[in-house]
């Protein structure tokens, strides 16, 4: 009866969300006297897992699984949820996670928590706390059914190493043909060091850059932070940059340790999509932009002079302290 978490991967390989999520499942697990398992699919060095709190993975290996299809996953998820007998089914909160969970809980007729901050506050009843109303304020929700499925917010735990012996078993569940009458004709990915999913610090640019050509500015900053980088819905609509960099409430959603913002005005849907992060920089020549009544820090002045400076300053800082 152990609690089950789906690690995600892409290419093979785990994505960081899978680590945070076995370090959010091992403390769960502890508090309720069982162990983690997890479900992988066509994923490679598995046992990465046991660092962080995991006992057992069920390996799911097929050809079928190779682009990502909600509904298929989905019923990969729940037949291993009902062959170890989880009553508590960790998920991340990526794009793809947030798109096959409520098919999880609908197949285990299971209660479902999105956006969980937090460690439950009670086993008994069972309570979480989420953030609501775009980030805006918190709730604690109570899940009442036997079967529990919980999306954990990115960043909001981190990585705790916990290492356990871990044992792999293949497993192979039975796919069901329907759930591919939607076929994937291609798969375009973002390129770039960093992606932004698994970004802990993300350099955004909107456009106070007035045009592509001054791009270079912020990826340099994003090398020394070793961030990635990211655009305002403005940005990505003029073509300056690809749609999948567009970060807010109705692009990619951001929940990283460092969020700078550079030339962003912070319309509400940009504010929405990246109030997560937990410290916010702006840097603006419009004293009056919204952005600075949500920012940690703000900088006043010309981006093309501040930005090129602010890496120098910190190639400096990493040069001394290396």
């Amino acid at each position: 009866m152990s609690l089950l978490i789906y690690a995600e991967s892409a290419d093979g390989k785990f994505k960081k969300v899978a680590f945070e999520l076995a370090s959010y499942a091992k403390k769960v697990a502890d508090a309720l006297g069982t162990t983690v398992t997890a479900v992988t699919v066509n994923t490679d060095n598995t046992a990465e897992l046991g660092n962080y709190g995991v006992t057992k993975v069920l390996k799911v290996a097929n050809d079928k699984l190779a682009n990502f299809n909600a509904k298929a996953y989905a019923d990969v998820i729940k037949q291993a949820a009902q062959k170890e007998a989880s009553k508590v089914i960790v998920l991340s909160s990526t794009t793809d996670s947030l798109y096959l969970a409520p098919f999880v809980a609908v197949g285990l007729e299971a209660g479902f928590a999105s956006n969980v901050v937090g460690l439950p506050i009670s086993t008994s009843p069972f309570q979480v706390k989420r953030t609501a109303f775009s980030n805006k304020a918190f709730n604690i929700t109570e899940i009442s059914t036997v079967i529990k499925v919980l999306a954990i917010g990115k960043n909001s735990f981190g990585l705790v190493e916990s290492s356990t012996s871990l044992t792999e078993e293949t497993f192979a569940p039975t796919l069901n043909e329907a759930d591919f009458s939607v076929k994937v004709e291609s798969v375009e990915k973002a390129s770039g060091k960093v992606t932004i999913a698994d970004a802990d610090v993300v350099v955004s640019g909107g456009r106070g850059l007035k045009g592509p050509e001054n791009w270079g500015m912020l990826e340099d900053l994003a090398t020394v932070l070793g961030a990635a980088t990211a655009c305002s819905k403005p940005v990505s609509d003029l073509g300056w940059r690809p749609h999948s960099e567009h970060v807010g409430q109705t692009g990619k959603p951001v929940a990283t340790n460092l969020y700078v913002a550079v030339g962003i005005s912070g319309a509400i849907q940009h504010i929405a999509g990246i109030n997560s992060s937990k410290v916010k920089v702006v840097i603006n020549s419009d004293a009056e932009a919204p952005f600075f009544k949500v920012a940690d820090y703000g900088i006043v002045g010309d981006a093309f002079d501040i930005v090129p400076r602010l890496t120098e300053k910190l190639k400096e800082f990493k040069a001394q302290n290396s």
